[in-house]
């Protein structure tokens, strides 16, 4: 018998990892703010799907129960907790020009009930930020913690636009960030240039993903550009591989140019 549970999934940052919590019975729907235990203690969260049912076996992780809708007490208290953190953003740039640390602040928040305050920053190298906390500490008298990030959530925090010309996927739909390689480049034959297959976070656009199946489907079988074949008993080189028109062009010397339809190299098997 398969175990199964009433969810909504939030998130904890904007177009962020979705995150499941147990129905606590109230009437809560998409886009409502409700209060859950998170990784850093007690957090006001968004819903962002409807109630669902899952299994348990599939969500990977100990459900936790929603606490509650976000009350109007509640709600002033978070919008306080906002305010205070764009503040605290000031104050840990001054801190960190004090100090001289190479940290770029990305984002800031407090827990609901304050007694964490969370500092995530970017840095291009490993950081000693020990005296930094100690300021931190006694100017806001709670609990501080520091959380470095990659380049890529820096990105999905901080906005900006692709090589397209549109906003970012990470920041509109891209809710997790999936390994991306130079064979995605290189399978959907494009150039091997940095600057035109990667993003504004230096790092490999994501987009490169998004057609990879397709070109693995369309190419399997198919030799690869500068590899040689054998054709008509002769030995040749595969000079060119025109997805679209399914056709490659292969030289079997100097002066013969040869032309072949995918179907040359996709025949199906015979019928057993």
């Amino acid at each position: 018998m398969e175990l199964t549970a009433q969810v909504y999934g939030v998130e904890f940052f904007p177009v962020g990892k979705i995150i499941y919590y147990l129905d606590n019975g109230e009437d809560i729907k998409r886009g409502d703010l409700v209060l859950v235990v998170g990784e850093f203690g007690m957090e006001a969260v968004r819903v962002v799907t409807d109630k669902k049912e899952v299994r348990i076996e599939d969500v990977g992780y100990e459900l936790k129960a929603i606490i509650r809708k976000l009350t109007d007490e509640d709600m002033e208290v978070y919008k306080k907790n906002l305010e205070d953190a764009q503040k605290a953003k000031y104050v840990f740039k001054e801190l960190v020009k004090k100090h001289q640390l190479p940290m770029k602040v990305v984002h800031v928040k407090y827990t609901f009930d304050r007694s964490k305050l969370i500092f995530f920053f970017s840095s291009e190298t490993r950081v000693d930020f020990r005296e930094l906390v100690k300021d931190l500490a006694k100017k806001f008298k709670t609990r501080i913690e520091l959380r470095q990030l990659g380049v890529r959530d820096e990105m999905k925090l901080m906005g900006g636009l692709g090589l397209c010309g549109r906003p970012a996927c990470c920041t509109v739909f891209l809710r997790e960030f999936k390994s991306v390689t130079l064979k995605h480049a290189k399978k959907q034959q494009m150039m091997i240039n940095p600057a035109k297959i990667s993003g504004t976070c230096r790092r490999l656009l994501c987009c490169l993903i998004y057609e990879h199946d397709f070109y693995e489907e369309a190419l399997k079988g198919i030799p690869d550009e500068g590899s040689s074949i054998t054709y008509d008993g002769k030995r040749c080189k595969v000079v060119n591989v025109n997805v679209f028109l399914r056709e490659v062009t292969i030289t079997c010397n100097e002066r013969e140019i040869i032309k072949l339809s995918f179907d040359h190299f996709q025949k199906s098997p015979a019928p057993s």
